[in-house]
């Protein structure tokens, strides 16, 4: 390959999918079914990324166990079942996957999902098969914890100086920090650019095409220097 990349790791919601707003709405709705206080908008933006369970006791950390746990349940209830928001793909993303895939990347996922969520949004995008491994926030530490990024090397037998890490919010630039690997970020998810840089990553791209020339761009610089 000319590359000096040979696996791709993405984040999944606000990198390859804008599931921001039902995320947001689904919490909200969380909230107001067991009688805690809205955290707003914004705080739920800040904490998408991390796995269900660090999120909620980040937003509602005066809550006992007891309630987060009721919390935890009606937000799933929300996502899987009442709440209809769409959530489409971000614009060049199932395109570019494939081309990534036909270039001889290995694709996988490291998300704070539950495989659940995960399951069910790739079988709705007809992705599934374009990822050669994939992660989840209950099957692992939540970001920023290696554990996610670790266990995918270890299942394809990359080393970790081959692969990168693409994401939308620091957790996932922490996360490839934590475990050797490079970070990629974009600005189009829900961590300003300026927070995401200060934590290490290459570059920030501004739309998944520009994802794709990123790596166009590394796969000529290396046939060119060989």
């Amino acid at each position: 390959m000319n590359s000096t990349h040979d696996l791709i790791v993405f984040d999944w919601d606000g990198t390859l999918m804008d599931s921001e707003a039902k995320i947001v709405r689904c919490l909200q709705g969380a909230a107001h079914d067991i009688g805690a206080t809205d955290p707003g908008p914004a705080a739920i933006r800040h904490i998408i990324g991390l796995g269900l369970q660090e999120a909620v006791q980040t937003l509602f950390p005066e809550e006992p166990a007891s309630r987060r746990t009721l919390l935890i349940d009606r937000y799933r209830q929300h996502f899987l079942e009442l709440d209809q928001t769409a959530m489409p793909l971000f614009p060049g993303v199932r395109d570019g996957l494939m081309t990534l895939a036909e270039h001889g990347y290995l694709l996988a996922v490291a998300t704070g999902k539950a495989r659940r969520g995960l399951d069910r949004v790739l079988d709705d995008t007809d992705t599934r098969h374009l990822f050669v491994a994939s992660r989840c926030a209950d099957e692992a530490f939540s970001k920023p914890h290696p554990r996610m990024l670790d266990d995918i090397l270890e299942f394809t037998g990359i080393d970790r100086r081959r692969a990168i890490m693409v994401g939308d919010t620091v957790y996932d630039m922490q996360m490839a920090r934590n475990a050797g690997v490079a970070g990629l970020a974009v600005s189009y998810g829900v961590h300003s650019r300026e927070h995401l840089l200060e934590n290490g990553a290459l570059a920030c791209l501004d739309s998944f095409p520009d994802v794709l020339a990123w790596f166009d761009a590394m796969r000529s610089h290396r046939a060119a220097t060989r």
